[in-house]
């Protein structure tokens, strides 16, 4: 009985327990909630992006790769340098007291706070042509070596980045090139096919295109390959479009003209521009070129302009180290004029400057000169091996001119020479002599490059074998080389300055260049 009073006594203390515990959460469910402590917000200044670009150049080194680039720069360095390369020592492990190298002098385009790689192997080939690279630069689409702007059927055809800004966000559109215009670089930006070959279909194709302005080397095929067509300079001024040939009038053309068709006055080699080496005093440059540009693109809208530097490619394949240099040279200071521009125009203006592959597989170091190299001896060169073949070689069996005649020209032009002091590096060894020779002999023989042996086309490639053989010696003193008369796999820089510069950091293919450019400008 005790036990039963004592567990009811426990029951009634659990009840009275829960009871008040359930009062308890009640009251505290219907209470007024207390009022949150106020938040306190920071005011962040957020700075706004700026708009997408509406001035975009963009600069091609034909076959200009790191090599091309960089040979040139240390070929400035060397140039000022040249008390340390007086010091240079004979022995191959000197530590060289007494001389100290300051370097490489930058190129324009070389200090841009951008700078990528991309890859540029095509649909057939890891050592592609113009055609298919630039078409992956204009279109983002890979296709065959020799094909512009088509796929690989050659039937269906690819837009190009201006003429999309052409026609969808009304950009003026410039093309420059220092080699024909209507050349497998420039073409890829306006024309579409199946070979690049076509080059009446090409020029009639630049005439449609309706670009405001075209500027550089002369076109190809005028009048077609039977010579029987109308003159493509006619067709493009029957479009609307004032066409040059003086420099004269390139000077008075003005934005005022509308569509313009600029065609250098002292056209050289295959109606190209001059070498810059061979550029005489006060003739124009590809500097000027893009100068007029500007002044004939500037609009409120925007422009796209497209400068090629296609005698590096020339020069490469002929393995002429001192015309590749001074060319390279040219396109850095083209280049200049386009950064100029961009001072004015900070937050508007894109510069992309990169290659479309790189030729003639040109290198830093030979084998000749161990770890030195002296690049201040491209310097003795004063003309290109094509007005040296045009100027001097083409008369030699005419004139029956001897050898050691022959090599008072190369002393005057290139600087090498047959007698002389043992420490003058430009006196050539009895080797070297020997190889002159055995090209002068050539020369003045009934030759056939087409009946070569493999040592003879390994020597001279397609080229006049005694003006080739002057520019290797020259390369060789120099302490370069090249190991093709073609073009290489070398991926190829791509430097950027400007709105948007960021988008071209990295290593990617080449068609992102065109993926990277339309994302940018917001075409379709």
């Amino acid at each position: 009985m005790k036990r039963m009073i004592t567990g009811l006594l426990v029951l009634c203390m659990v009840l009275t327990m829960f009871a008040g515990c359930a009062a308890q959460q009640a009251s505290e469910t219907n209470a007024k909630p207390a009022a949150p402590a106020p938040e306190v917000v920071e005011t962040v200044a957020v700075e706004e992006a700026p708009a997408a670009p509406k001035y975009v150049f963009l600069f091609i080194g034909d076959g200009m790769s790191y090599p091309q680039f960089q040979a040139a720069s240390d070929y400035l360095g060397a140039l000022a340098d040249d008390d340390y390369e007086k010091a240079l020592p004979s022995t191959k492990y000197d530590t060289r007291e007494g001389a100290v190298l300051d370097g490489p002098v930058e190129l324009s385009f070389m200090n841009f706070p951008v700078a990528g790689s991309a890859v540029t192997y095509d649909s057939c080939s890891f050592a592609p042509d113009s055609a298919s690279t630039a078409t992956s630069i204009a279109t983002g689409k890979k296709t065959y070596s020799g094909m512009i702007n088509v796929d690989e059927s050659g039937a269906t055809p690819y837009e190009t980045i201006a003429e999309k800004l052409h026609a969808q966000k009304g950009w003026k559109v410039g093309v420059i090139s220092s080699v024909n215009l209507n050349h497998a670089t420039p073409a890829a930006f306006y024309a579409h096919q199946a070979s690049r070959n076509n080059y009446y279909e090409i020029g009639e194709e630049l005439v449609n295109s309706g670009f405001e302005y075209f500027a550089g080397g002369g076109l190809k095929k005028v009048t077609g390959n039977d010579k029987d067509k109308t003159s493509l300079y006619e067709l493009a001024e029957a479009a609307g479009y004032k066409v040059t040939y003086t420099q004269a009038d390139a000077k008075a053309i003005t934005a005022a003209d509308q569509k313009v068709i600029l065609i250098d006055e002292h056209l050289a080699d295959s109606d190209a521009m001059d070498y810059d080496m061979d550029r005489g005093s006060g003739e124009w440059a590809l500097a000027d070129y893009v100068a007029k540009g500007i002044e004939v693109l500037n609009n409120d809208k925007g422009f796209f302009m497209m400068c090629e530097g296609g005698k590096i490619d020339w020069a490469c394949h002929a393995n002429d180290a001192g015309a590749t240099v001074t060319d390279t040279l040219a396109l850095a200071d083209a280049v200049q004029v386009a950064v100029d521009f961009a001072k004015e125009h900070p937050d508007e203006t894109l510069i992309l400057v990169t290659g479309d592959h790189e030729t003639g597989g040109l290198t830093i170091g030979f084998a000749g000169t161990d770890y030195d190299t002296y690049l201040d001896t491209l310097a003795n060169q004063t003309i290109s091996y094509a007005q040296f073949d045009e100027q001097y070689v083409k008369g030699y069996k005419e004139n029956g001119t001897s050898f050691e005649d022959a090599m008072k020209d190369v002393e005057t032009l290139f600087g090498l020479k047959l007698t002389g002091e043992e420490t003058d590096r430009l006196v050539l060894t009895e080797y070297e002599v020997q190889r002159l020779r055995t090209a002068y002999d050539l020369i003045m023989s009934d030759y056939n490059a087409a009946d070569y042996t493999q040592e003879q086309y390994v020597l001279y490639g397609t080229y006049n074998p005694f003006s080739v053989t002057v520019t290797h010696i020259l390369n060789n003193k120099a302490g370069v080389d090249f190991t093709s008369y073609s073009h290489t796999g070398l991926p190829v820089a791509v430097f950027a300055d400007g709105n948007g510069a960021e988008e071209f950091s990295g290593y990617y293919d080449n068609t992102d260049i065109y993926n990277k450019l339309a994302d940018l400008l917001e075409v379709k």
